[in-house]
């Protein structure tokens, strides 16, 4: 039976096994208990509590403001939410910034939420990190390419490895990440032959958002996909359904039911 129809919760061996096969790994974002438990449903493998509930959920411009806690309280509530498919959680700005502080972060995660994994924006600077957390027995997946919480470092949101230089020294990271334990690696907004050139080169399974087809998978928003949002979403995401727009309707709907109902009589 493969890691696709076991309903066992799916562990890193599953996944590595996916990208052996070939079989590409779907990933989506979830924030909250019910969306956890659809997304679960709805055969997904990897379900990433993403730091981009900031934007999503609690309206901050960037990551940046998001704190552990905020981390916590969420990824407890997808891992309710869920029987089958792993969960990993982003480590927030600030609580991976050295190996010691990294590990009581995730170990403060693992511990309070029940998920599996632990995610870590950063490149090859970041390796010596994953080694330590991988090193007490903690499966982290790395994050490279346009990481949101260095946004101000890098000057705003753009596509990574469009020179040679740059390309280079994504393809540099992404070595010394899996060498130093990562199990999986997410490329964001890369230009999609580097993308596919580390993908290549990797053993360990690519998750790509807005680099390309070539990944081992893919990770979207979920309210990116589903039509959620009350702003732009970003030209790589092409949502499958309008949910904003059917809210609308529905609150519209109740809200002209309302207003239609007869007054009730004054009192007094």
């Amino acid at each position: 039976m493969s890691a696709t129809t076991d309903n066992k919760r799916l562990t890193t061996r599953d996944i590595h096994a996916l990208r052996r096969s070939g079989e590409k790994i779907a990933m989506l974002t979830a924030y909250d208990h019910v969306t956890a438990a659809l997304v679960d449903q709805a055969g997904v493998e990897i379900i990433l509590v993403g730091d981009s509930l900031g934007n999503v959920v609690l309206g901050y411009e960037t990551t940046l403001p998001v704190t552990l806690d905020d981390m916590i309280r969420h990824a407890g509530a997808v891992y309710r939410g869920t029987t089958r498919a792993m969960v990993v959680c982003d480590l927030p700005f600030g609580t991976a910034k050295d190996p010691e502080t990294a590990l009581g972060s995730a170990i403060a995660v693992l511990q309070q939420t029940g998920c599996q994994a632990v995610k870590i924006e950063g490149g090859g600077a970041a390796a010596p990190i994953v080694a330590r957390l991988v090193e007490q027995g903690i499966p982290v997946m790395a994050h490279i390419g346009l990481t949101p919480q260095a946004v101000h470092q890098l000057g705003g949101y753009y596509r990574h490895g469009k020179d040679a230089p740059a390309a280079q020294e994504l393809i540099a990271a992404a070595r010394e990440l899996q060498k130093a334990g990562a199990f999986a690696i997410v490329l964001e907004f890369i230009v999609p032959e580097v993308a596919a050139e580390i993908t290549l080169m990797l053993d360990i399974p690519t998750i790509g958002i807005g680099s390309g087809p070539d990944c081992a998978g893919q990770v979207l928003v979920i309210n990116d996909l589903i039509g959620l949002n009350v702003g732009p979403v970003p030209g790589f995401a092409k949502p499958k359904a309008d949910v904003a727009g059917i809210i609308r309707q529905a609150v519209g709907e109740y809200v002209a039911e309302v207003k239609a109902h007869p007054k009730e009589p004054s009192i007094g």
